[in-house]
């Protein structure tokens, strides 16, 4: 069975340049192993990789061992749904990709608030 996004449809991609996904499967699914529930496909901004950095995990800077590049504002990313929750809270939240979004972010945030934020 395929995946479902916020809008109750198939999920789509986030981003495969840079590749995304608590996978690194270009998707924004999820599953037991993903403890931090990175299931929200943000378009990142620099005043949310300024918040994240702030917080204590840093986005921009390149770290290979974890496949993983480093993110520049515009580029598309999988966060944490609680991440993407804290900074809407901070007037930080970046834009979301509600095809792309799995529906489990729904669990912690509401449909109302993502869409507020849309692409």
């Amino acid at each position: 069975m395929s995946a479902l996004n916020v809008l109750g449809t198939a999920l789509q991609a986030c981003s495969f340049d840079p590749l995304t996904g608590f996978s690194r499967d270009g998707c924004c699914n999820t599953d037991a192993h993903d403890h931090g529930t990175h299931v929200v496909c943000a378009k990142v901004t620099a005043d949310f990789l300024a918040y994240s950095l702030q917080r204590g995990n840093d986005l921009s800077t390149p770290r290979p061992e974890y496949r993983f590049v480093g993110l520049r504002p515009g580029d598309r990313w999988c966060l944490c749904v609680n991440r993407w929750l804290e900074a809407l809270r901070a007037g930080v939240a970046p834009p979301v990709h509600l095809e792309a979004t799995h529906a489990k972010a729904l669990e912690s945030v509401s449909l109302e608030q993502l869409k507020a934020h849309a692409l």
